[in-house]
């Protein structure tokens, strides 16, 4: 599966674009929504300093067709809305792939994570684009299940030594009694917990945003792993 993280810029007409751009200092995050037919229907967690403006202007909005306010403080609200352009979710529904939750406004730009087939992430760009929202790729990288990293054996004995508090502080098991538990040999269980810790080591670090001055590729992430060698070599100390 790829996963990708999109910042999208959103035309005027959506009340998120509007009222955040009237308000650059507020943030907006989309707990939960449902896109209907026709309108769409969301709850919404706000944090603003002025927070009574911000919500002024939404029920003043034009596609703003009802709200409630759930739950507030003098600075953050719960609020439930129908709206009649719910432009984000019309892409994702036309494009066949979820948008995760929660999705997090500010100041007109909307911070979007998705995981999915390729071909499905294309076709969201596509909607995107005819939907009149430029956005742009904070990165892109594929997502593997815990099996396609590690092997069997590898999975059982770093669950083990989990269980038997092998990585607690203090350890509270050595590497010796994590071998008899095993019954295999405590050079074998050495090595086979370095192979299985290196490649989750490494699997972490591509897995990482790309940093600032590496770019991000739609056919993979491009990540820098300078730190990796020292990463793995903090678990070569045993007993």
């Amino acid at each position: 599966m790829t996963q990708a993280r999109l910042v999208v810029e959103m035309p005027e007409g959506p009340w998120v674009a509007d009222v955040s751009r009237a308000h650059p200092d507020a943030t907006f995050q989309v707990l939960a929504a449902l896109p209907g037919d026709g309108p769409g229907f969301a709850l919404v967690w706000i944090s603003a300093t002025d927070l009574d403006a911000v919500l002024e202007d939404m029920r003043d909005h034009a596609v703003l067709t009802d709200m409630s306010v759930m739950q507030r403080t003098e600075t953050e609200a719960t609020v439930q809305f129908e709206t009649t352009a719910p432009m984000l979710l019309v892409a994702a529904k036309r494009s066949g792939i979820p948008i995760e939750m929660p999705i997090e406004i500010q100041n007109g730009e909307a911070t979007i994570d998705v995981t999915g087939a390729h071909d499905r992430l294309s076709e969201l760009g596509r909607q995107f684009k005819e939907l009149e929202m430029d956005f742009r790729i904070e990165y892109i990288q594929e997502r593997l299940q815990p099996s396609q990293v590690l092997t069997e054996n590898q999975q059982r004995l770093l669950l083990t030594a989990v269980e038997l508090g092998y990585y607690d502080t203090p350890r509270e098991c050595s590497l010796t009694e994590l071998a008899d538990r095993v019954g295999i040999a405590k050079s074998t269980c050495s090595e086979t917990l370095h192979r299985a810790e290196e490649e989750i080591i490494k699997r972490f670090v591509d897995d990482l945003p790309p940093r600032v001055d590496a770019e991000p590729n739609l056919d993979g992430a491009d990540v820098d792993r300078d730190g990796e060698e020292t990463a793995a070599g903090t678990v070569d100390a045993r007993d």
